[in-house]
């Protein structure tokens, strides 16, 4: 079967690969939709990362290294089950693609989003979804209704992302407080959908890329340019002087952290979903006279990925499938897809890739 394979920054390779086979432990999908994640394009541009490699070794629970087959975030149809599941063949499914060792500190509290082994499908071995197949655990697997768009479902996974810091940022209503997200990448416009879906009234959005502000116009109450305007100043000028509630930061840059921290009022909480670009300093000059409370957090869990998936079937994010700003097929994933996100960041949310040439 075809497959995109990484082999080291700047080498992903379309390659055929043997098949996933079935077993009586394993469930075989046949990918339809598969995206590009940010951890992804950070492998391309600068890995690896997160891949297993022969500096670091085999990963602790796939016992793989690179080359490896890539794609974490995706949908398809079941081909076969066990017998044990109630999964059939022609079913649409979503996967949750993380590996937990399930016998670590972390996974017995269970925090299994920061389990000491962590990994994903399509980053740390057993296949991936940027293939035709790929083989994985039926509990790790969601069912969805008949109807559903299976190139919107692949935003599940990123949605489980967001949904995992706002259930616990510690807001139990967002329905009357101001929010800034800093950054409209895929994580951010996940966020806000999220957010949404949670009755969020009032979202204020912080993003260099004019073409990200002008997506969310329609989405959100103000989508800010923080190269023009100085986002504190404006975030307290929209709520009648106090500042926002709570941040969502999204960007992981020093300019960003700072405004948000600025942009909060007394007791905010500044919640952080990214992966910092260059060591950060803490603003105590906001922190301190504000009291202000810092969290982060990383991936997401067993609930929040059940939680959202039930929410995409309900229909609760409205609009998501608008994220999708380009559709390649699988031979064209590295240069209509990494190539594209390398030269025109901005310009996308998420570029998604299919094996099947029936899908458009």
């Amino acid at each position: 079967m075809r497959a995109a394979r990484f082999y080291a920054a700047g080498d992903i390779r379309i390659e055929d690969v043997d098949p996933p086979q079935a077993s009586e432990d394993k469930v075989l999908v046949e990918i339809e939709w598969c995206g590009i994640c940010g951890t992804d394009l950070n492998e391309y541009l600068n890995g690896p990362y997160v891949i297993p490699n022969e500096k670091r070794g085999p990963h602790h629970l796939t016992g793989e290294m690179l080359p490896i087959t890539m794609g974490h975030e995706f949908s398809g149809r079941v081909v076969r089950a066990p017998s044990t599941s109630s999964l059939v063949p022609g079913q649409p499914v979503v996967a949750d693609p993380r590996f937990y060792c399930s016998s670590c500190t972390a996974c017995t509290k269970p925090a299994t989003n920061v389990c000491k082994y962590f990994g994903f499908l399509g980053l740390s071995g057993r296949g991936g979804g940027l293939s035709e197949l790929v083989a994985v655990n039926p509990e790790m697997l969601y069912p969805l209704p008949d109807n559903v768009d299976l190139a919107a479902a692949a935003l599940i996974e990123p949605l489980a992302v967001a949904w995992h810091a706002i259930r616990r940022s510690g807001i139990q209503d967002f329905k009357d407080i101001p929010i800034l997200v800093i950054g409209a990448g895929p994580v951010g416009v996940s966020t806000v959908f999220a957010l949404k879906a949670e009755g969020a009234n009032m979202i204020i959005v912080s993003e260099t890329a004019a073409s990200r502000r002008e997506f969310l116009a329609d989405v959100v109450y103000d989508a800010l340019d923080p190269t023009k305007v100085d986002v504190g100043s404006k975030c307290r000028e929209l709520t009648c002087g106090d500042g926002v509630g709570i941040v969502f930061d999204c960007a992981g840059v020093q300019t960003g952290f700072e405004a948000g921290c600025d942009s909060l009022r007394v007791h905010g909480i500044y919640v952080n979903l990214a992966i910092p670009k260059a060591p950060a300093r803490l603003p105590f000059e906001h922190f301190i006279p504000k009291e202000l409370t810092f969290k982060t957090f990383l991936a997401y869990d067993d609930i929040d990925f059940k939680e959202v998936v039930a929410a995409f079937s309900a229909g609760r994010f409205e609009g998501v499938e608008r994220m999708i700003t380009r559709r390649v097929p699988l031979e064209d994933i590295v240069d209509k897809g990494f190539k594209e996100l390398t030269q025109n960041l901005g310009d996308h949310i998420k570029i998604m890739a299919t094996p099947k040439k029936s899908n458009k």
